[in-house]
This record gives structure tokens, sequence and C-alpha cells, in this order.
């Protein structure tokens, strides 16, 4: 019997929550008897699934397409569902969402927000479990893409008001004027160190002893759930995201992909 094509096509494959979200989703279908591949147009996710750039999908008759961060046209392929993980910087109300056949939010507080007339359905990402064990090194940790939308300068603040020596910052810089401004004199005074994204989790939360966040809105929240189950100390607004076991989201997906 010939195994469900599915193509995950993205607009964005560099390290990010979405990014993470379709490397283990890719990894849960072919595990489970899909025929799955990533593919996106930067080539971080390429080592981490079965994957290809994204020059390389073309999809068809015999595929179901699962779309993120770019709007494609259902002209030659089985089902659309487009998947979204963000807010303002995908604002659903402002597409022609008429060629997707159903969404996959990632929350109910991301759904409310983008409050679109269409079918959905609400499966949250597969969340990593931290074997953590605390460095005593009074080391803490800020974790994602560093842009005043996550006000890296805020988390920073507290935690060094919060007692602690020193403060690493785990992510890409996305906003060189607000690094520049607002992040570089902690890293001149030697309060800060850029580490920049680990790919190796254990590695990284292990380096620390509390994670501090102050992003102005998270769709999930992967960074609080992982903290979650691995007991690590999280400072910042709770999303209060529902975590489900790997088959759970598995099951969700098998429903959707008919």
């Amino acid at each position: 019997m010939r195994k469900q094509s599915v193509k995950i096509i993205s607009g964005w494959s560099n390290p990010g929550g979405s990014t993470l979200h379709h490397i283990a989703l890719t990894n849960l279908l072919n595990a489970n008897g899909y025929d799955c591949t990533f593919y996106g147009p930067h080539e971080w996710h390429m080592d981490k699934c079965k994957s290809a750039l994204i020059n390389e999908a073309n999809p068809n008759v015999h595929d179901i397409v699962i779309s993120h961060f770019i709007l494609l046209n259902k002209v030659n392929f089985k089902k659309h569902i487009l998947s979204c993980h963000e807010t303002n910087l995908f604002i659903l109300k402002h597409l022609d969402l008429s060629n997707v056949d159903v969404i996959q939010f990632v929350s109910n507080s991301q759904k409310k927000w983008h409050s679109v007339n269409h079918p959905s359905v609400i499966i949250p990402p597969v969340v990593d479990r931290i074997n953590w064990v605390n460095p005593n090194n009074n080391i803490a940790g800020v974790i994602g893409s560093i842009d005043e939308h996550k006000q890296t300068h805020v988390s920073i603040e507290r935690a060094l008001k919060g007692g602690f020596d020193k403060v690493y910052l785990f992510g890409q810089i996305t906003d060189k004027p607000y690094f520049d401004k607002m992040i570089f004199p902690y890293v001149v005074s030697n309060q800060v160190v850029v580490k920049n994204h680990y790919d190796n989790k254990e590695e990284m939360y292990n380096s620390i002893e509390a994670v501090y966040h102050s992003s102005k809105r998270e769709t999930y929240g992967l960074v609080e759930a992982e903290c979650t189950l691995a007991h690590i100390p999280f400072s910042g607004p709770s999303n209060n995201q529902i975590i489900l076991e790997e088959q759970d989201i598995l099951e969700r997906w098998k429903k959707l992909l008919i």
C-alpha cells in the first residue's frame, strides 16, 4: 500500500519555534507510516529530518500539503492545511484563504487572536523532555530571538535584579538596531553573553539555573512548556498552554490528514 505523501512547505526553516515544530512533525509522521518531507528556504533544518529546499517541493495530486508562513494556491495537490504559528507576523484576516481547506493553530488563544471564520483545528507542538541538572552557577538564561517583540532587555533586567551574576542569551539577533541600543551595553559590561542558537537543548538548559521570558505575545510558549516538564525555574508571563503527549498529537494529525 502506498504511503500517504505529506509535504510541509514553509517560508521559514531557520531556528525558531515553528521550524522545531515542523522538524518534530516530519519525524513523527515518518515514524508512523507517512512519507513526509519538510521543504524550506534555509538549510538549517536539512540535517534534522527528511528535508529539501523549498524549490524542490513540486506538490502533485497525491500530496497533502501543510503550508506555513507562505500562501500557496491549491491547484495541483490533494489537500491544503495552513499551519499557523504566528499572530501579527502573518495576519490571516489580510489573506485570501479560499484555497485553504483547514487551518492548524497551536493554541486557542492564537485562534482567538486571529478570529477568522474558517475551518480550523488546535494541534500544539511536540514539547521536548529535557533532563535538567541545576549547575548552581548563578547564571540565568533568555531563550529566543533577540528583538523588540521578545523584549530581551526586559528579561535581562529582571534576571539581574533577581540576583543573577550573568545572563546567557540563546537565540539569533533578528533586530540589529535593537541589539545595538538595548543589549550591547550589557555585553560590554560583561553581564550578558550572547550564546546564539543551541541545537543541543540539554546542553543549553544545563548551563543555566533559571529562564527569564518577557515576550509581548506568544502563540504557544514552547520554552515555558519545556521548563514546566523539566522543572526549570521560569520567570515570565505564563501562557498556561496544554502539553500533549506525542501519541495524542499524532492522533490529532491523523484525523486531519485523511
